[in-house]
């Protein structure tokens, strides 16, 4: 099990996906490494203690991040806080 941070919603110049999530992985610099994870599981903690579980659905870019899709959409302020990657 490993941790990451959200970055952000996956998004176009006019549309955000509402449970499309960009993730940086810790220790994964390369799009090698991120291909490894598809089909793990990730999930979110909220504040209040409910967890919001998805599944990671590929790369994103060649940095090693990986795209997230959720089956609820998580808030807003979960940018930039921890998630785990199972």
């Amino acid at each position: 099990m490993t941790t990451g941070k959200v970055l952000q919603f996956r998004r176009g110049r006019h549309v955000i996906k509402p449970r499309h999530f960009i993730i940086e992985v810790e220790g994964v610099n390369s799009r090698e490494k991120a291909e490894k994870l598809v089909g793990k599981e990730v999930t979110w903690k909220s504040p209040a203690g409910k967890i919001l579980v998805g599944k990671v659905s590929g790369a994103h870019g060649n940095k090693g991040a990986i795209r997230a899709i959720f089956e609820i959409g998580l808030p807003g302020q979960a940018l930039t806080t921890k998630v785990e990657v199972k």
